[in-house]
């Protein structure tokens, strides 16, 4: 018996590129980075001043007893798949509501809610925390606060995987779909992880660049944090035809895999085992890719063990493939990345171009692989896959086609 083709018909996105998917793929395409000077956020004592920041949201309609229970995570997702619902014509009716659900990955939490808390209870001397601080802060917030918006009674839940969240986010939403569970899946990412408590402790870890990301290139210097969401409707084929729905890829398959062996050094094996899960489980063979939208971090252990993985996957083919990473663009927004480079894979198969890696300066012997550097290439892309690696050892990898 064949498994049910999923598609996506609906895409939606916000971070420091632009506020909804077309800005954002202009600026990729365009290698227009939004990298810059943090200015919406107190410093206080951060060496590191630089990241992805969105600087204003868009126009909403959100209600506002709504909004004082949301975090900005869960208002990122709850904007960005308002965006995916309406490029997909979807509205979701109370007859359909039961087969309609949302899976949404977050790397974090809402740390917004924690640090307003800690900071009013522990230094201002408040003796009371925000009455929504709880549901504020929990990882599943965004999920519950997508379904609350726009009326979904399906499968509803939350997935919490590092920087790989958005990634299993998509996979776990494909196998409602496959399991008979859901007609039509929500699905992406999101993370707000611009705030001091959070940038105070990446800090520590001593891989943050102080200017911006050079990912591949021999003189990055680490990597950049940014916020953000994306967003995409998942349908299964047939649901998609009998609506008349416009497709814009095909949902091909996932792989995943676990490095199992160190909590934040990532390793070849587990990278490459994930890659070719995902090839297996798309029914695609090495040489049917043409474009990675790869992990990219900007770190040097990052860039080199991803080359590496690619290298043992795709063998001779690796010469031919375009790869870049858009975190040179968008920065590195954890659990929301995922989600963005899923779309800038969507539209490098629907335009037939692949976005770059900027700020490329100097090739590194150990990279290398055509990232692309700086100027997007014109190529046909009839598939694509999206690398995701995270601490934690745990690696989940998308596989997109041309429909």
């Amino acid at each position: 018996m064949s498994r049910p083709r999923i598609v996506i018909t609906g895409l939606g996105g916000l971070c420091s590129l632009g506020t909804d998917t077309e800005a954002i793929w202009n600026a990729m395409q365009a290698g227009r980075g939004g990298i810059g000077p943090l200015e919406t956020i107190p410093l206080h004592d951060l060496k590191i001043r630089t990241g992805g920041e969105i600087k204003q949201l868009p126009a909403h309609d959100i209600d506002r007893k709504r909004l004082v229970t949301m975090d900005r995570f869960s208002l990122l997702a709850v904007l960005a798949a308002g965006q995916a619902l309406s490029q997909a014509g979807l509205s979701v009716e109370p007859e359909s509501s039961d087969r309609t659900g949302a899976v949404v990955g977050t790397g974090i939490c809402g740390w917004e809610a924690i640090e307003e808390n800690y900071r009013s209870v522990l230094l201002d001397g408040k003796t009371r925390a925000g009455i929504f601080t709880v549901p504020r802060v929990m990882p599943g917030a965004p999920a519950g606060q997508v379904s609350i918006q726009y009326g979904l009674h399906g499968p509803v839940f939350g997935v919490s995987s590092a920087c790989s969240s958005s990634n299993h986010a998509f996979a776990t939403a494909a196998d409602q779909i496959r399991l008979g569970r859901a007609d039509v899946m929500l699905a992406g990412g999101t993370d707000a992880p611009m705030v001091w408590g959070i940038l105070k402790a990446w800090e520590a870890l001593r891989i943050l660049s102080p200017d911006t990301c050079r990912p591949f290139s021999a003189d990055r210097q680490g990597l950049v944090l940014g916020e953000g969401a994306g967003m995409a409707v998942l349908e299964s084929y047939d649901h998609a035809m009998a609506r008349g729905a416009t497709i814009l890829a095909e949902f091909a398959g996932s792989g995943m895999s676990a490095d199992a062996a160190d909590i934040v050094a990532p390793t070849v094996e587990g990278p490459a085992a994930a890659i070719r899960a995902c090839l297996a489980d798309a029914g695609l063979a090495p040489d049917e890719i043409d474009y990675i939208n790869a992990h990219g971090t900007g770190t040097k252990a990052n860039d080199e063990i991803e080359t590496t993985a690619i290298r043992r996957v795709f063998g001779a083919h690796a010469d031919r493939l375009s790869v870049s990473s858009t975190k040179s663009m968008h920065a590195h927004c954890l659990g929301a990345s995922g989600a963005l480079e899923m779309i800038a894979c969507v539209m490098a198969i629907r335009d037939g171009v692949v976005p770059p890696t900027i700020g490329y300066r100097e090739a590194d012997p150990a990279c290398d692989l055509d990232v692309t550097p700086n100027v997007a290439r014109q190529r046909p892309v009839r598939a694509a896959i999206s690398n995701a690696f995270a601490f934690g050892g745990t690696n989940s990898v998308i596989a997109l086609r041309a429909a």
